[in-house]
């Protein structure tokens, strides 16, 4: 990839629900199933990076869709309105290239006798993950931020990048809230 490339990271459900109605999100939780600290401040550093280097955030509509549930649905509209007049995104669907790449990835599993391709999720959820990770191929995405351990695998099995939200840093007035709060 040129200097001149674009480049694209993906944002999950869960990063999308934290960028766009945070008090809805809840506390997220790293692999471990330890709460993540400061994780809107984290998704708030990350944006500003992104923004900073002019990397383009795909939100894949299947993840679109999660978000908006839990953020309520009611003020979808008004999310995807924001996010369509931002430069910062591009939405994407689950199209026929993502389809075909689905399809390909689904059918080497089955033939390879384990169609959920290692994962405990439900079918359901494996085919959508396989949709949000096929999404990220097709579109030339490099990494996807996630805390959904299934999602990573899959991400990296395509050969993206996966990055938790706790594993962003934090900024250094952020740093230093926590090091007062963890003197108390």
């Amino acid at each position: 990839m040129g200097n001149d490339a674009l480049r694209l990271v993906v944002f999950d459900a869960t990063t999308i629900l934290l960028m766009l109605a945070p008090n809805e999100a809840g506390i997220p939780t790293d692999s471990s199933g330890n709460p993540i600290t400061f994780p809107t401040e984290r998704i708030d550093g990350l944006l500003e990076d992104l923004a900073k280097n002019k990397v383009r955030i795909v939100i894949p509509t299947p993840a679109l869709s999660e978000a908006l549930v839990r953020a309520g649905g009611s003020g979808g509209a008004a999310h995807i309105a924001k996010l369509r007049s931002s430069k910062h995104f591009l939405i994407e669907a689950f199209d026929d290239r993502a389809a075909l790449e689905v399809a390909i990835w689904t059918k080497s599993a089955i033939d390879a006798g384990d169609k959920k391709g290692g994962s405990d999720d439900t079918w359901a959820k494996v085919k959508y993950d396989r949709q949000i990770v096929a999404i990220a191929k097709v579109a030339g995405a490099t990494t996807i931020y996630t805390n959904d351990r299934n999602l990573c695998s899959f991400a990296f099995g395509r050969g993206i990048k996966a990055i938790g939200v706790h594993e962003l840093p934090l900024s250094d007035a952020t740093a230093q809230m926590r090091m007062f709060s963890d003197a108390e």
